[in-house]
């Protein structure tokens, strides 16, 4: 029987930290080269950055980690596939466009996942494993990829996820699996088999019980025994996917099954090891990582992706999650995508999001509590039209307050607020620098309250079926025009 010694393969490397870096990347002049790097090197602490999301481009945030500092690296990188890359959470319905990444083809998003890749196999311990999970689309080309840039012999497996489930065409074979490449880095590394064996079949008993004694002239040898903790896996998962009625299903697109990530992590590490996930998602790396009680760290460029992974995290237990690299400046609220944006806004008043992508009468949320339509603008200078349009909506959803978030009003927009009021309709006009300084006024307007500022989403209350559905929660890929 293989041990737990015999599977692990490898006494790990203890060498410490080091500031080396694998590979370059860019074109920038030598000099300015150097200071970049003397930058990032400064960066790196000696900080713990374990069970902390880092909010962020991951070719960033990679950089200021340290050199083989991480035990186990899953990445699930956006799909080539995916030119509009939908990210899902529960109810919230959320598109975002990575187009940019496949403007020049297959071959621009290969190398924009190579200068990744070099970064992780920096971090990456000797002793340490890396799973990159990809489709058809361009595993092919991906795999060219890593073996160019960590070795072609640090190639392990490529594994394949096989599921049921979807459509099929009369022309082809059914698209039924995922490829996930599997390298180390260093000569030994660790393999977990005896936690990841699976059941022998009925037919795979039937046989070893006719092969269980093998003769050599008069000695016997038990080659064929079965272990007893289970069949070798080999590099055919046959896991099922989320199903729509799981309590683990999101509502995530491309969410993985929490069973297909305990293989990796089991097999490839210990517990108190660290995982990173640079692509986390729904955070289903992170949550697998904690339940089985390894480190871990994940980057996501999404602040609506970073909050709710801290909230998925709260809710298995993990109270000391570090959240970094959220916006706190208007300048970075200037920058977000609109519907991250939105979902800031949304957040940061503990609101609830409105239930439609368009059509929306121009409500984008709920307050907390008090359940008063919100309108959110990620514009200057919001105007006198946009007041008269919301103030329909609100007298549609049988209200008598409401509120607009910019970054700032027109006079017009003012004096049409003060027109309203007079009529008993009270519009509040709030800026994006207001809830940013969680200024005590607005707060207090909105029903928050003082000293609670990461209150769980409140529900809304069954209303007037006239009026917008709150069950569903939904964040807007688009600004309106104001």
């Amino acid at each position: 029987m293989e041990g737990m010694e015999e599977g692990r393969r490898s006494s790990r490397s203890t060498r410490g930290p080091s500031t080396g870096r694998v590979g370059g990347r860019g074109s920038s002049p030598e000099g300015a080269r150097q200071l970049v790097d003397q930058a990032l090197l400064s960066l790196r602490s000696h900080a713990d950055p374990t069970n902390t999301i880092f909010c962020g481009d991951n070719l960033h945030r990679l950089a200021m980690l340290a050199s083989n500092s991480v035990d186990l690296i899953y990445l699930d990188p956006p799909f080539f596939s995916n030119r509009y890359y939908e990210v899902i959470w529960g109810d919230e319905s959320e598109v975002r466009s990575f187009e940019d990444r496949w403007e020049g083809g297959v071959n621009h998003y290969v190398e924009w996942l190579r200068d990744r890749v070099r970064e992780m196999w920096r971090v990456l311990k000797p002793g340490g494993s890396i799973y990159l999970h990809c489709d058809w689309h361009a595993s092919h080309y991906i795999r060219v990829m890593l073996d160019d840039t960590v070795g072609a012999n640090r190639f392990q497996n490529e594994i394949i996820w096989h599921y049921r489930g979807g459509g099929v065409s009369r022309k082809r074979f059914g698209r039924r699996h995922d490829t996930i490449f599997y390298y180390t880095k260093g000569d030994e590394w660790t393999f977990n088999v005896d936690l990841i064996r699976t059941a022998y079949s009925r037919e795979s008993m039937e046989r070893l019980k006719y092969k269980a004694r093998a003769f050599r002239g008069d000695r016997v040898y038990d080659a064929y025994a079965p272990n007893p903790l289970g069949k070798h896996p080999d590099d055919v998962l046959d896991i099922q996917p989320i199903m729509p009625s799981s309590k683990e299903r999101l509502g995530y697109p491309t969410q993985k099954p929490e069973r297909l990530l305990e293989v990796f992590v089991k097999a490839s590490s210990m517990p108190g090891d660290v995982v990173l996930d640079p692509f986390a998602g729904c955070g289903t790396a992170l949550i697998v990582a904690q339940s089985l009680d390894r480190r871990w760290i994940g980057i996501d460029i999404s602040p609506t992706a970073s909050n709710l992974m801290k909230r998925r995290l709260f809710k298995i237990g993990a109270t000391d999650v570090k959240l970094v690299g959220m916006p706190t400046t208007v300048d970075d609220l200037r920058a977000l995508k609109p519907f991250e944006f939105q979902n800031w806004v949304i957040d940061r008043i503990n609101g609830i999001q409105s239930n439609r992508k368009s059509g929306d009468m121009g409500i984008d949320g709920w307050t907390f509590l008090i359940h008063d339509p919100v309108q959110i603008k990620q514009s200057e200078r919001v105007g006198r039209n946009v007041v008269d349009n919301f103030e329909t909506a609100i007298q549609r959803a049988n209200r008598a307050r409401g509120f607009i978030v910019a970054f700032s009003f027109s006079g017009g927009a003012r004096g049409e607020v003060a027109r309203i009021r007079s009529k008993g309709l009270d519009i509040r006009l709030l800026t994006v620098n207001d809830l940013l300084n969680r200024a005590d006024w607005a707060m207090r307007l909105m029903g928050i309250p003082q000293g609670v500022p990461d209150l769980e989403l409140a529900p809304m209350p069954k209303i007037d079926a006239s009026r917008h559905s709150v069950d569903e929660l939904i964040a807007s890929d688009q600004a309106e025009a104001v």
